[in-house]
């Protein structure tokens, strides 16, 4: 389905949500989150799928609203790669990237040269990403499905981006300690930040409830972040900012003190 938009309504289905969240339910531990991976798990191997795919593709099968989220997420993606080619060292490196989607990040980072395992919690989000980088002839990356707290292993880099919307504010700082604990150097990471006008915007969007807003965004507050990475050792190197009219993204390099 396209999303049918008016001002108001968009500013929290596409706004506030880059990437889709499905409601949390009660959670109690963040390895206990099992309704809510189903919830998660099943809008993205079936609608979210088809949406996000759409999204996360050269598809003309898209409106206004979700172009505009694709240019935003393209942007971070970009900027990602930009502080990798500035440092020169990735061959040869190995990189984790969690939640991977269609392998937006994890399918240039393996044609600079890294070693890549990549996941997601979606099995049609991760064969697709396989399909992409088996049709590029890419040879040396891993796509597997898997819920991000299952993930294990250490890794040069570890990566999650556009994925801290699923989490709501209480989990999130563990999310962040488990990507921390993968990792040897440096972590990526990128969340929507919670600010008075998102936060506005959120309230607003609400009040229109509709057919593709079956899924719900958690904002996070920065300083929660910064305090979780630094608790696992980790201190912000680098960081961006990106801003569309219908996306937003706050983007942290940090690496191992």
């Amino acid at each position: 389905k396209n999303m049918k938009f008016y001002l108001l309504s968009s500013l929290l289905a596409s706004a506030t949500a880059f990437a889709p969240s499905t409601s949390f339910g009660k959670v109690t531990s963040l390895n206990s989150v099992v309704d809510d991976k189903t919830e998660v798990r099943e809008y993205f191997n079936t609608e979210g799928f088809n949406r996000w795919n759409k999204i996360y593709s050269d598809s003309d099968e898209v409106n206004s609203v979700q172009l505009d989220i694709r240019t935003g997420h393209d942007q971070t993606i970009q900027k990602v790669l930009n502080w990798i080619e500035a440092d020169g060292d990735i061959k040869g490196k190995t990189v984790c990237d969690c939640g991977c989607g269609v392998g937006s990040l994890a399918i240039p980072l393996a044609q600079m040269g890294a070693k890549i395992s990549a996941s997601d919690i979606s099995d049609s989000m991760a064969n697709e990403a396989a399909r992409r980088a088996k049709e590029l002839g890419i040879r040396n990356a891993k796509f597997y499905t898997s819920d991000l707290e299952s993930v294990s292993g250490k890794y040069d880099t570890v990566s999650c981006i556009d994925v801290a919307i699923h989490y709501p504010t209480d989990k999130m700082s563990e999310m962040v300690e488990h990507l921390c604990s993968l990792s040897d150097r440096r972590v990526i990471y990128s969340f929507a930040p919670k600010t008075w006008y998102y936060v506005a915007l959120k309230k607003i969007g609400e009040l229109f409830p509709g057919p593709s807003k079956t899924t719900r965004a958690y904002l996070h507050e920065e300083e929660a972040v910064k305090a979780a990475l630094e608790k696992s050792g980790f201190k912000i190197q680098r960081e961006e900012m990106t801003a569309t009219n219908f996306y937003f993204s706050r983007l942290y390099e940090a690496v191992k003190e």
